[in-house]
């Protein structure tokens, strides 16, 4: 069983409330919109880290972390970026990737709005953690955590915390 963390768009801020929600997560996914190099160097001080780079980072975050990440977590193969859409409404880029790598789970940022949501015509689980920073449109600041244990997604929990 792997327990995982997922957070999107800091902006350059981490609350210490998300990393106490991450606290015994076996890994930390950051879905883009990092903000600062500080964020992902705090949080892979203390946990496995796979992210991402967003629209709003700088070239310095780009040439550490790639647009996409392909990768599977025991039995499970994980796509995750940081503009992706959501089922029915996937950014067109996305949209390929998604039918040709058919992953089973597909991670995104980008909207600030947090959704959990099966898609049935790819037999994808599709996960946006909300935004976790300061900076943004967002009402309340989102991350989620969950389990992969074989093949099976479970355990889902999305923590919601006031601006």
């Amino acid at each position: 069983m792997t327990r995982i963390g997922v957070l999107s768009d800091t902006h350059g801020w981490l609350d210490p409330a998300i990393v106490d929600f991450f606290e015994g997560r076996d890994e930390v996914w950051h879905c883009g919109d990092i903000g600062s190099l500080d964020v992902t160097d705090a949080l892979d001080a203390r946990f496995r880290l796979r992210a991402v780079h967003g629209n709003i980072d700088d070239a310095l975050t780009r040439r550490v972390f790639p647009a996409f990440q392909r990768f599977s977590v025991e039995g499970v193969s994980v796509l995750m970026t940081h503009i992706g859409g959501y089922p029915g409404h996937y950014d067109g880029r996305v949209a390929t990737f998604l039918r040709q790598e058919r992953p089973r789970l597909f991670l995104c940022g980008h909207s600030h709005i947090a959704k959990v949501q099966y898609d049935k015509a790819l037999a994808c689980l599709h996960v946006n953690p909300g935004a976790a920073g300061r900076s943004g449109f967002h009402v309340a600041r989102t991350a989620v955590r969950f389990e992969i244990d074989g093949e099976n997604i479970r355990e889902m929990e999305l923590l919601e915390l006031k601006r």
